[in-house]
């Protein structure tokens, strides 16, 4: 007897998962430990990259302003961002730990997709920041005050998350009733979709115009301001004048073109490919080589970053020196008295 003739839907005689499985990367064991050590000493890197970034800002006074205020955004979110991925697919790796409840799944896709939008908001942010910056010097202390900063930041984190919450209750809604693997490496809503036995075309219009509001809006906000950035420094007579307002956005024009570099790399060449793995690879890009970047960026594209960690840098020197010293001027009139 067929379903229809019962009456049902063809997943409504079918028991709902519970969970999902991961598959992670290889079977091979001996591969897995070699991707265990090197996303594990990836993880270290973007961690202790960031907090040193955030520390550097908050403890130096000169760096007291609404541009290095939203650049202090950036690296809480990597830490949060890649901590919500990096530790279940290390799990996954050298654990064999492959299972994820299906909520848990949803909550990991959740804070996936709510970082990620928020990133694609604080960089347009940001770009607005420099515009001001170079394009209305004279306008900027008036025009990007400390509580605009504060509104625009808190703005970005609220929308996002709340943006991503609507996909997050449609796929809730949404019944799983097998097959349960997930051939990647993090729940990530395409293969989510794909595995639902139901009819899912609205919860897929409806992440696609979500999504489509929070990266290429942003995205054509970042490109309008720097189209008006290049032509205020163009106009400068000075050539030293024009590389230092270069130098003001250069790391942050640089953060975003390997960020939407990546993103775009990610979800659409690999959509003209049928190679899972490839696809895998690519998403390696946007989730754990861009916030590892970021953190190196900066010191090296950013003077005043650059300073401040010379700076630091110096100041530990000198005190270890320091130490050095009363610990031998210690140990001297002991070693006088043995003579």
């Amino acid at each position: 007897m067929s379903w229809e003739s019962q009456g049902l839907l063809p997943w409504e005689n079918q028991t709902t998962i519970v969970e999902f499985v991961l598959r992670g990367f290889s079977s091979n064991q001996q591969l897995n430990i070699f991707f265990f050590i090197m996303f594990f000493a990836f993880y270290i890197l973007i961690i202790s990259g960031n907090i040193l970034i955030v520390l550097l800002v908050l403890f130096t006074q000169h760096l007291h302003s609404p541009m290095y205020f939203f650049l202090v955004n950036l690296p809480l979110l990597e830490i949060c961002y890649t901590s919500n991925i990096v530790p279940k697919m290390l799990l996954i790796i050298i654990a064999q730990q492959k299972t994820i409840s299906v909520a848990g799944c949803l909550a990991q896709f959740y804070f996936f997709g709510s970082l990620a939008a928020t990133e694609c908001l604080l960089l347009a942010v940001m770009s607005y920041d420099q515009y001001l910056a170079i394009c209305q010097p004279l306008h900027y202390p008036f025009l990007m005050t400390g509580p605009l900063c504060i509104r625009l930041a808190v703005s970005s984190w609220i929308c996002c998350f709340l943006l991503t919450a609507i996909t997050v209750v449609l796929l809730s809604r949404l019944t799983f009733c097998g097959p349960n693997e997930i051939d990647h490496f993090f729940c990530d809503f395409t293969p989510l979709v794909h595995l639902s036995c139901m009819a899912s075309s609205l919860t897929e219009i409806i992440a696609f115009t979500t999504s489509s509001a929070v990266t290429l809006v942003p995205f054509f906000l970042i490109a309008a301001s720097y189209s008006c950035i290049l032509v205020a420094i163009l106009r400068i007579p000075s050539r030293t004048g024009r590389r230092k307002a270069f130098s003001t956005c250069s790391s942050h024009l640089t953060v975003v073109t390997v960020f939407y570099g990546t993103l775009i790399t990610t979800y659409l060449v690999p959509s003209a490919n049928s190679s899972q793995l490839l696809c895998k690879g690519f998403s390696l890009l946007y989730t754990i080589l861009t916030p590892m970047f970021n953190p190196i960026i900066y010191p090296l594209r950013n003077r005043d970053i650059h300073e401040a960690l010379k700076m630091c840098l110096s100041k530990k020197a000198a005190f270890l020196l320091s130490c050095c010293k009363e610990e031998k001027l210690d140990i001297c009139p002991g070693d006088k008295e043995l003579d």
